[in-house]
């Protein structure tokens, strides 16, 4: 068995007035990420965590925020396309990690529906997905609320 692991990282600024989204799952907030596409800095971080596993390049290379293809895309479109490169390498998902940073609002009761959405995004089960939420004690651009930052880890196995 072969085995390779992915390590993921993204961050938007947050507006005003913005829709929030995160794992797949609409956020119930004032403020929502600067983005080309819809801003899901969950799926982005996942989806440069599956590309790097396999050596791919990163969600930009992929997915570039210059094309106009991506402009307002749903995130999960690049998730499941990120799926497609992982198949098509003959690799399936063992597992993935998320670790979302954000100040404000309080993430906890999206946690299971993020889990779900991303795991059926994924096509595996939902005990293969972990996400996790924290703040950064209101220390740097998360904690002002300035920002929401996600670290992401994949394992593929072959």
């Amino acid at each position: 068995m072969d085995i390779r692991i992915g390590n993921g990282y993204d961050v938007h600024a947050l507006a005003e007035g913005l829709p929030l989204w995160l794992g797949g799952v609409k956020i119930d907030s004032p403020t929502g990420c600067i983005a080309h596409s819809d801003g899901d800095v969950a799926i982005h971080a996942l989806c440069d965590a599956l590309l790097g596993a396999l050596a791919l390049g990163d969600i930009g290379k992929h997915f570039p925020d210059t094309s106009e293809e991506f402009k307002g895309i749903d995130s999960k479109l690049l998730l499941k396309r990120t799926m497609d490169l992982v198949k098509s390498e003959g690799w399936s998902v063992s597992n993935v990690d998320i670790t979302i940073a954000m100040q404000r609002p309080k993430l906890a009761p999206y946690i299971i529906p993020m889990r779900e959405c991303v795991a059926d995004v994924m096509g595996i089960g939902a005990d293969r997905v972990s996400v996790k939420a924290t703040t950064t004690e209101k220390l740097g651009f998360v904690g002002r609320g300035e920002g929401c930052e996600v670290y992401a880890v994949a394992l593929l196995v072959k």
